[in-house]
């Protein structure tokens, strides 16, 4: 969970501010997305691999452009 301290004179809109920024970049939000419904670990598995897929073959692109 993402801690932000107060500082001394900062308003309250700004403190939200600072604590969105820090649940974004600690990826909680796109973990409570993720959780919001069950997936089977069938499907899981299926979308981690065409992930993977994709990244490889970004990645094979890439170097075939070089």
């Amino acid at each position: 969970m993402p801690f932000v301290k107060a500082r001394e004179g900062e308003p309250g809109d700004r403190l939200l501010r600072r604590f969105q920024k820090a649940c974004e970049k600690s990826g909680l939000m796109a973990e409570v997305r993720r959780r919001q419904w069950y997936e089977k670990p069938s499907t899981t598995k299926k979308r981690e691999e065409n992930t993977a897929r994709r990244k490889l073959r970004k990645l094979r692109r890439m170097m075939d452009r070089r």
